[in-house]
């Protein structure tokens, strides 16, 4: 079977190896700025770039649709060579999904940010003995095949750590490596129904909600990017490799706070609130006088204040109930009302400075239009621009974070299917009668 076979849609999976899961100004000094235009990625490429922290990291990503994936891009960016190993017929799926610019998926240039590309059938013979080969010089292999497969074809844990015993492979699955849904197939949108999280979304008589993104997903990234340094961190004093078994069902549940707790103390089942807060008031969106949507959050008391005395209703302040977040929300109703209200005769340039004027939070609900253009984003050079051999000047989310002394950095956008197979494979000492016998069975 193939590595990374296509699922036919974002919730449908394949049967045995479906995934689990305004240009601103130039960059800010703790990011490194991305390359010009220049020959095709290698060992060191990023013109001008220093290396990052990670720098020296070798990572192999076998993973598909989009945790595992995310993972290492967020590796990558700091410094990490990740290996991106794709079916030689069945590219990873992100390369289709969503919008497409002259044939090119463009979600594919992020996700394959900052990865050399290889092809690569691990269920041949040849395929199976080249990754071993491969993960015998890497660091950390980051895959999300079903539980079974890998062993299956031979590549378990056993194997992998027989040739590099210092090897971390971190397994990003819906439901883990063990129990009863361990081979259910599975995808991100699973693990937000089952944690709880679309059972507190959305208006109170209305439907559960889920994300119209892959909130699960990115969440599991961000957790196995730190399990992987985790793992890492152990393998500095042990000198050993370890497993890292994620599943998606679980740092979603673990972000959406207490919830176990309250229930385990109190019988207390959170109810969907719509966009209030059953524990703080204010707190909601309300729309301007010219139609814009505003967000407004009073966590604290003196916060909470400030909104009352600016929209004219100070005396709310004095009542018994104001004293606490969870006597604010009991009278969320009046709150609303008074903050609803004043908002509404009001223009949105209007309410933001009045806001700010009286330290009081408020936001703009923005689409992507605002954040390419709002200057904040700009002076943090969230939105970044990427040169791209296939498409030109692109403009992509920037990093994560900023490090004042070993920044990360965008090297180059995700590159083309398997471009980067023969000088992968030669740096690993493979001759070309060997590329051709692998060429001829298949594997490449």
């Amino acid at each position: 079977m193939s590595p990374t076979a296509p699922a036919p849609g974002p919730d449908r999976a394949t049967p045995e190896t479906d995934p689990a899961s305004g240009t601103g100004p130039g960059p800010g000094p703790d990011r490194t700025p991305a390359p010009g235009p220049g020959p095709g990625p290698g060992p060191g490429a990023g013109l001008g770039q220093a290396p990052g922290p990670l720098a020296g990291l070798r990572v192999l990503d076998l993973a598909t649709l989009f945790a595992g994936p995310l993972a290492a891009t967020l590796l990558g960016d700091f410094g990490a060579e990740v290996v991106k190993v794709e079916h030689p017929a069945r590219p990873d799926p992100s390369r289709g999904h969503g919008p497409a610019k002259d044939g090119v998926g463009l979600w594919w240039k992020l996700l394959g940010r900052n990865k050399r590309t290889i092809t690569l059938d691990l269920s041949t013979p040849g395929g199976r003995d080249t990754l071993l080969r491969l993960a015998a010089t890497a660091d950390v292999v980051v895959e999300n095949f079903r539980p079974g497969t890998l062993e299956r074809w031979g590549l378990g844990w056993p194997e992998l750590s027989a040739a590099n015993p210092r090897l971390v492979l971190a397994r990003v699955t819906a439901f883990g490596q063990q129990g009863p849904y361990a081979r259910r197939p599975g995808f991100g949108t699973l693990a937000e129904a089952m944690s709880g999280f679309a059972a507190i979304t959305g208006e109170p008589d209305g439907p559960p909600t889920l994300p119209p993104f892959g909130l699960a997903d990115s969440i599991a990234a961000l957790t196995c990017a730190y399990a992987v340094m985790t793992a890492l961190a152990g393998r500095d004093r042990t000198g050993q490799g370890q497993v890292v078994d994620l599943a998606i069902i679980e740092p979603i549940l673990t972000v959406l706070g207490p919830h176990p707790l309250w229930y385990d103390q109190l019988g207390y089942v959170q109810p969907r609130t719509g966009n209030r807060s059953a524990n703080n008031a204010p707190r909601n969106t309300y729309r301007s006088a010219d139609g814009r949507w505003l967000a407004v959050s009073a966590s604290a008391r003196s916060i909470a204040e400030r909104v009352v005395r600016l929209v004219g209703r100070p005396e709310l302040a004095d009542e018994p109930w104001f004293g606490t977040g969870s006597g604010r929300a009991a009278h969320t109703h009046v709150l609303d009302e008074a903050v609803g209200g004043w908002i509404a005769r009001h223009k949105a340039e209007e309410v933001v400075m009045a806001f700010e004027e009286a330290e009081a939070a408020v936001a703009l609900v923005y689409d992507v239009r605002d954040v390419m253009a709002d200057p904040q984003f700009a002076a943090l050079d969230t939105v970044t621009e990427v040169e791209d051999p296939e498409l030109g000047p692109l403009r992509m989310q920037n990093v994560l974070f900023r490090l004042s002394g070993t920044p990360g950095g965008i090297r180059w956008a995700g590159r083309p299917h398997g471009a980067d197979t023969e000088a992968v494979l030669t740096e690993l000492g493979l001759t070309r009668a060997e590329l051709t016998a692998l060429r001829t069975e298949g594997a490449l």
